[in-house]
């Protein structure tokens, strides 16, 4: 309901996508997904929308009272109140989807060294007068140089991750 009045309403005044963005100081890509009903706008963003569209919140959230009253005002801050509840939630499952992401990079490098090790690079004793051994064993060593070099790398982006997405709560 809230993306069906954002974009009547945002037309009816003649603005488009851009212009409504640029005098919210967002991309016009917030306002396509607030249009297309795949995020909502918080409260902050929700009254400044109000301001701008000279169109009372509860208008927007698709009530049509003239006049607000106190009980419309408690109304609208529960809505708003379930609705960032909601994006609360999608944002802590989209943490813990990357986290888990950045857990399963850190065992695979990990793994992707003990392989390394047991291996013994047993490719190196390998009889480089057979053109067949010589190309095997300059691919693997090729792609165990550049794994090696740039697996601690990855590892320490992927565990700084983990350690600036982690709950502080």
């Amino acid at each position: 309901m809230l993306n069906e009045n954002l974009k009547s309403i945002r037309k009816s005044k003649g603005l488009s996508q851009e212009e409504f963005a640029v005098k919210l100081n967002v991309v016009r890509q917030t306002v396509s997904k607030w249009e297309r009903g795949l995020s909502v706008p918080d409260s902050d963003m929700l009254v400044s929308i109000s301001e701008i569209l000279e169109t009372p919140v509860s208008v927007l959230l698709g009530e049509k009272v003239p006049e607000t009253e106190p009980d419309d005002l408690k109304a609208i801050a529960e809505k708003l109140e379930v609705i960032n509840l909601q994006l609360a939630e999608k944002k802590a499952a989209g943490r813990k989807i990357l986290r888990l992401s950045l857990l399963l990079i850190c065992v695979l490098l990990i793994i992707g060294f003990v392989i390394f090790y047991v291996m013994g690079s047993s490719y190196l004793d390998w009889n480089y007068e057979d053109p067949e051994l010589a190309a095997a064993g300059t691919i693997l060593h090729g792609i165990e140089f550049v794994y090696v070099r740039t697996a601690p790398l990855i590892l320490i982006a992927a565990v700084t991750g983990l350690i600036l997405t982690r709950n502080k709560s």
